[in-house]
């Protein structure tokens, strides 16, 4: 079942997501060469704790951390770890954040110092896979059609899309209804309505979008070892269109 927000729990979780918008903003500052995970893990714990706020995923199915930190050719649910970040690399950090009782969600993929044209372009072109998707995300639409306008555009890059790992509703909970896959055909899928909020997430990856799982049970990588990317953001949907909870952009 599909839970539908009142416009009181859609302002609660945009506070959620002004949090957690602006820890990203600071994780920016921090990430270069010779920073490690574990370190930005432990940022992320502290800067929460000050805006009196908590990692929701910590605990979460037996989750031990504040983060999921993926690294090249993780595409998610990477651990936090004490080896430092080299020059070239990129870095995805994934975080819920739990302020009150609402939720947010959210993951960014960081360069680590100057990258190649190959992956700076896969930046780009996850990021603006992202916002494709959520010019889709309006009310009559339905799910199919986010998924394809992101798929379209990446396959058109030569990039491929994940299949294994999806958008999700966002509420009382981390997971609920509607998956939101990032591909498939146009006009299938749940209706879109007034009131959802849900996460658009889109992993990109240079080479084949197969994936394969760690031994942790947590981390998947790509098949191939060429680097993935994931920009995420929480949105929720008004009849004026959709609305980025975890904007980084806004005040």
């Amino acid at each position: 079942m599909i839970v539908l927000k009142s416009e009181r729990e859609i302002e609660q979780m945009k506070e959620a997501g002004k949090v957690l918008a602006a820890c990203h903003k600071e994780i920016a500052k921090l990430i270069k060469p010779g920073i490690t995970t574990w370190e930005i893990e432990e940022f992320v714990e502290e800067f929460l704790k000050k805006h009196s706020a908590t990692p929701e995923q910590k605990g979460y199915k037996g989750y031990k951390y504040a983060t999921c930190a993926s690294i090249n050719d993780e595409i998610c649910h990477g651990f936090p770890r004490k080896v430092a970040l080299k020059e070239g690399s990129i870095v995805t950090i994934d975080m819920v954040v739990n302020l009150n009782g609402a939720l947010a969600d959210s993951a960014w993929t960081y360069a680590v110092g100057e990258v190649s044209d190959e992956t700076a372009k896969l930046l780009d072109v996850t990021k603006t896979a992202l916002y494709k998707g959520i010019e889709q995300a309006k009310v009559g639409n339905r799910i199919g059609d986010i998924g394809h306008a992101i798929q379209k555009y990446v396959e058109e890059t030569g990039f491929s899309v994940v299949r294994d790992f999806i958008g999700h509703g966002i509420g009382a909970s981390i997971h609920e209804k509607p998956d939101v896959p990032h591909y498939g055909l146009p006009g299938k899928g749940p209706r879109i309505k007034e009131g959802m909020v849900f996460t658009i997430e889109p992993m990109v990856n240079v080479g084949s979008y197969l994936s394969k799982m760690d031994t942790n049970g947590w981390t998947a990588r790509t098949i191939d070892g060429k680097y993935s990317a994931q920009y995420e953001h929480t949105i929720a949907i008004t009849k004026d269109g959709p609305v980025i909870l975890t904007d980084q952009d806004g005040e």
